[in-house]
């Protein structure tokens, strides 16, 4: 054992003293950044353990040393400070706008914000653009006291431009990459969201699903991700694919965190005519379902036929964790129905209805947005003028990424008003309703299906029903590294996380959210890897200096 002098101990304990001082405040650590929750960060806000500029400056610090790595990020929001500033000042007069007043939150690069940010879908041909105001999340995120602290990149136009393109890359952007395995496929198309929640660059993030784009890069980036039910949130000036798909919703790194976000960015908005369809007035009280006993007495269904049909070779760890996943929800009290399956699901998997809907929605639904700009530098107003100027702007790497998408759409020759799409959407209704999640349901009087998370989203995606992801599992370490089809990000490596999905009936995301966390709660599945790469600056780098 080593001796030390008088003299050496007292510099060691001067040492540990100062590191005592720089990791506390009046005793009181302060939490790190990558595990922070809303009420770790509301209760050091109101005790005044730290303030939301430190919050703000912690975090752009984090985004400074990390994004040109991970790309993440497209671009911070230039009055992040100021607003900061504002807010402290609101909470020192004795007034806050509830729990997440003055917590710094991401938005994903597809969501409108008035303000010095872009809205680009991650394309040049938005680049410059502006809106009338805010879009509806947007403003109900600062009606709640949030800091939009910037915009993540996505897999651009939310991954509905190209065949030949990974995840997560952007024109403006670049090549986002997961923080798990070194060139990680993020996943998409709310890679960014996805990134910037799993390593802390914010509290969390906003993504936007169609069909997978909140709850695949969720799964990958160890998250839990909530994609609600087409309505609860409104779309209004959200930069479109389909009025019948699309949805905003939470990605955080627990349940509960989801939950207050989602309170906040849900209810109806005479913008968006979906909303409408709620019947409900009232927001749900999303945080109080989040209870541990919430999986006592529910009817949980395993599609089987579903896991048959879509395992593949790289399956097998995903589904020995889902098997142990099913046990631990059996033994906190629900009852398990086995071979609750999607009847219509092989004749889903072989059919290509869905590719038409999303098509046909597509060409109106942008023409709207675009029409709602007001400035439009490159003068593109619907999506063969977008084509065109993709086609013929070098930094959107056509024809690297191509436009087939986009080819195909316009090829159609139909939008959404024409009689022949009505035949596809019925083809959607019934794959995802009586062939799918909604028959499942119904025949069994089921409370919620689960699945793994990477087999979840095609099917409730048909008829706009809630999902839920939490973490379930990690490759394990011996696992062969597999390419993305385009060949330059790591799709199936050691470390990648995976998770497992609670889905419902439409309108029921306070049930799936009390299944969720009970299962979260139980497992802590979250904390078992860590990412390979995090930033360094936390809050007791910035107080006080």
């Amino acid at each position: 054992m080593a001796s030390y002098t008088s003299l050496q101990l007292s510099l060691i304990i001067c040492v540990l003293s100062v590191l005592s001082i720089l990791a506390n405040v009046k005793g009181k650590p302060f939490p790190n950044l990558v595990d922070v929750t809303v009420e770790d960060l509301s209760t050091g806000l109101e005790s005044g353990h730290f303030t939301s500029v430190d919050l703000v400056t912690a975090y752009l610090a984090r985004i400074t040393e990390i994004n040109p790595v991970l790309n993440a990020i497209t671009e911070v929001n230039p009055d992040a400070l100021t607003l900061a500033r504002q807010l402290d000042a609101m909470r020192a007069n004795g007034t806050t706008r509830g729990p997440l007043h003055g917590i710094p939150i991401i938005v994903k690069n597809n969501i409108a914000t008035l303000d010095r940010m872009n809205n680009t879908a991650g394309s040049y041909a938005l680049l410059g653009s502006t809106v009338p105001r805010d879009s509806t999340v947007a403003a109900k995120l600062r009606a709640a006291g949030v800091i939009i602290l910037g915009k993540s990149n996505l897999s651009q136009w939310a991954n509905f431009r190209s065949v030949n393109t990974s995840n997560g890359w952007s024109a403006y952007g670049g090549q986002v990459f997961g923080a798990y395995f070194p060139n990680q496929d993020p996943s998409g198309s709310s890679s960014g969201s996805g990134v910037s929640s799993s390593i802390g660059l914010a509290l969390g993030a906003l993504g936007t699903e169609t069909s997978g784009s909140i709850l695949s890069p969720a799964e990958v980036n160890n998250l839990v991700g909530i994609k609600p039910t087409v309505g609860l949130t409104s779309r209004n000036l959200v930069i479109p694919i389909s009025q019948r798909q699309d949805t905003v919703g939470p990605m955080t790194r627990t349940v509960k965190d989801a939950a207050y976000i989602l309170s906040a960015i849900a209810g109806k908005d005479l913008n968006d005519n979906y909303t409408l369809a709620n019947p409900s007035d009232i927001v749900p009280n999303y945080v109080a379902a989040c209870d541990y006993s919430g999986l006592r007495g529910a009817r949980i269904g395993i599609p089987r036929n579903v896991l048959a049909i879509s395992a593949d070779n790289t399956s097998g760890p995903i589904l020995a964790a889902f098997e142990a996943a099913i046990s631990t929800i059996r033994e906190a009290g629900a009852t398990i129905v086995e071979n609750a399956n999607f009847t219509a699901y092989q004749q889903y998997v072989n059919d290509g209805n869905s590719t038409i809907v999303l098509e046909a929605d597509f060409i109106n639904n942008l023409a709207e947005y675009l029409a709602l700009l007001t400035s439009n530098p490159q003068n593109v107003h619907n999506l063969a003028d977008v084509r065109s100027f993709t086609q013929n702007y070098s930094l959107e790497q056509y024809s690297t990424r191509d436009t087939k998408i986009w080819d195909d759409a316009l090829a159609l020759g139909y939008n959404n008003t024409d009689p022949r799409f009505w035949a596809a959407y019925q083809a959607n209704l019934f794959f995802g309703g009586e062939g799918g999640v909604l028959g499942a349901l119904d025949r069994q009087n089921l409370s919620a299906v689960i699945l793994p998370t990477s087999f979840s989203p095609g099917v409730p995606a048909l008829v706009g029903t809630p999902v839920v992801t939490v973490p379930l599992g990690f490759y394990p370490s011996n696992t062969t590294v597999a390419k993305n089809m385009y060949g330059n990000l790591a799709a199936t490596a050691p470390n990648v996380p995976f998770g497992i999905s609670f889905l419902g009936r439409a309108w029921s995301e306070a049930s799936l959210i009390s299944y969720s966390y009970a299962f979260e709660q139980r497992t802590q599945v979250r904390d078992m890897v860590q990412p390979y790469l995090v930033p360094n600056t936390e809050l007791k780098d910035v107080v006080g200096s």
